[in-house]
C-alpha cells in the first residue's frame, strides 16, 4: 500500500480544509514546492496535489505552483481541482504531473472521460468523492444522483484503473477513514482504490491496509503531527 502525502493550494498556499469547506481553512505553508520537497526527503513516493481554488473556479488557478512543485521533486505528482476539458489535462501534464484527477467533469460528462482515457490511459484518475455515499461535485458544494460505488463501476467500465475516494464527512477530521465505505469500494469494483479522508493515526492506516486500498492519502495528520511519515510509510508496508 502506498502513501500519498497530500499538498492543497489555495491563494498559493499550503493549506487544510475540514470536511471539505472552504470558510474553514487552515494555512500550514507559504511554499507549495517547499512542502513538496520535505514530503520527499523524509521517504514520500508519490505526491498528491489539489488545486483548491481550480476546483471552486472551475479552472486551473495555480497552475505555475504546480509546475513548481514538480520542479522540485523527482518522485510522481498527481493533481486534480479545475479540470474540465481535454486542453485542462494537456496543460496540467505539461506542468509535469504523472497522472490528472477529473471530479467534477466526470460526473456531468461521461463521454469525456472515454476521451481522456482513450488519449491518456492510466494518466487519467477519477476522483469520486462522497457525501452520504453519493457523489458530491463543485468542490464539494453539490451532491448528484450517483451513489459512489455505481458511479465507480460505470468509471470502470470506460476503461478507468485508478480512483481516489474521499469521504467528504471524515475528511480533515483525524478522526479516522470510512473503512467500511473503502472497503466496499475494494470489493464491488477491479479499480485501484486511493483512499482519501480522516486519517488521523497510524492505527487509522494499518485499518486501511486491511481493506485491499491501494493506497491513502494523509494530510492534516502529517502537518499537525498526529502522524509521522516514515511510521506511515512503514505501517503501510
Amino acid at each position: 500500500m502506498r502513501i500519498y502525502p497530500a499538498i492543497d493550494i489555495k491563494d498559493g498556499k499550503c493549506v487544510r480544509l475540514l470536511q471539505g469547506r472552504f470558510s474553514d481553512v487552515t494555512v500550514f505553508g507559504d511554499n507549495p514546492a517547499d512542502t513538496a520537497k520535505k514530503w520527499e526527503s523524509l521517504g514520500g513516493e508519490f505526491i498528491h496535489v489539489v488545486d483548491l481554488d481550480g476546483a471552486l473556479k472551475g479552472r486551473g488557478v495555480n497552475e505555475e505552483i504546480i509546475r513548481g512543485i514538480c520542479a522540485a521533486v523527482s518522485v510522481p505528482v498527481q493533481t486534480g481541482g479545475g479540470i474540465r476539458s481535454m486542453e485542462d489535462i494537456k496543460s496540467r501534464l505539461n506542468c509535469g504531473v504523472n497522472r490528472v484527477i477529473i471530479g467534477t467533469k466526470a460526473v456531468s460528462d461521461s463521454e469525456f472521460v472515454k476521451r481522456a482515457v482513450d488519449e491518456y490511459g492510466e494518466k487519467i484518475v477519477i476522483g469520486i468523492d462522497a457525501k452520504d455515499g453519493m457523489v458530491a461535485v463543485e468542490g464539494w458544494e453539490k451532491t448528484s444522483d450517483f451513489t459512489a460505488v455505481d458511479f465507480a463501476k460505470k468509471m470502470e467500465s470506460l476503461g478507468v484503473k485508478t480512483i481516489v475516494y474521499t469521504d467528504i464527512a471524515t475528511d480533515g477530521t483525524l478522526q479516522g477513514p470510512n473503512v467500511a465505505a473503502m472497503a466496499e469500494m475494494v470489493k464491488s469494483t477491479g479499480l485501484d482504490v486511493i483512499a482519501s479522508g480522516g486519517v488521523g493515526d497510524i492505527s487509522h492506516i494499518a485499518a486501511l491496509k486491511d481493506t485491499g486500498v491501494e493506497g491513502v492519502i494523509v494530510g492534516r495528520a502529517l502537518y499537525t503531527g498526529n502522524v509521522n511519515l516514515a511510521d506511515a510509510l512503514k505501517a503501510a508496508e
